[in-house]
């Protein structure tokens, strides 16, 4: 990924957003996307009884189960195309196909259920990819110190850990601004020990 031009061109990027189940992958697409998400939402049946946890979300009726599409213009020269993951194990297969050309991700994390960001996170590690966790503040509030949760996930210092409200787009598209950020400044410190490497 370049910087960003200055030329008037525009540039697009794709970024993933995952987490684990009832996280608020759906919410924060829909919240900061100007067109019409695309979901593949349906509705919870029995089947999934014993295997889709929502004890903390009993709101939850329904599950992606392919994904989420949305786009958002950062400014004048940038425009993103969010892909959100289905949270569930069992469609974990379509997460290779989904991450393929993004230049970074998303984990969104709900505090209250750390151990099922621990997949995502791997996942993007196992293969290099950017990514920043987004803490989801259910019911606005916070209910873990940033740092208490950067050390209960195990994630690097360099990872932005940012707090957000998955139902508001100012706090997404912050969340959005930041990956991008960070993206940047790991394409210019690359670039940079590149050519000092020369």
């Amino acid at each position: 990924m370049a910087d960003r031009p200055t030329n008037g061109r525009v540039t697009s990027a794709k970024i993933v957003i995952a987490g684990g189940f009832g996280v608020g992958k759906t919410t924060l697409v829909g919240s900061v996307s100007e067109i019409t998400p695309l979901t593949t939402e349906a509705i919870m049946t029995a089947a999934s009884e014993g295997v889709d946890n929502n004890d903390l979300v009993t709101q939850k009726t329904t599950t992606t189960v392919a994904m989420d599409f949305g786009r958002i213009t950062i400014d004048n020269d940038l425009i993103l195309y969010l892909f959100g993951t289905p949270g569930q194990t069992r469609f974990w297969f379509m997460w290779d196909e989904l991450v393929r050309g993004a230049i970074g991700a998303v984990v969104i994390v709900d505090t209250r259920r750390l151990a099922d960001s621990f997949a995502a996170i791997d996942f993007f590690e196992h293969r290099r990819l950017p990514y920043l966790i987004a803490i989801n503040q259910f019911d606005g509030k916070l209910f873990h110190d940033v740092e208490d949760v950067r050390e209960a996930l195990a994630v690097p210092p360099q990872t932005p850990i940012v707090n957000c409200d998955a139902r508001h787009r100012d706090s997404t598209k912050n969340v959005l601004i930041n990956l991008v950020e960070y993206v940047l400044s790991m394409h210019r410190s690359r670039t940079a020990s590149g050519a000092g490497a020369q």
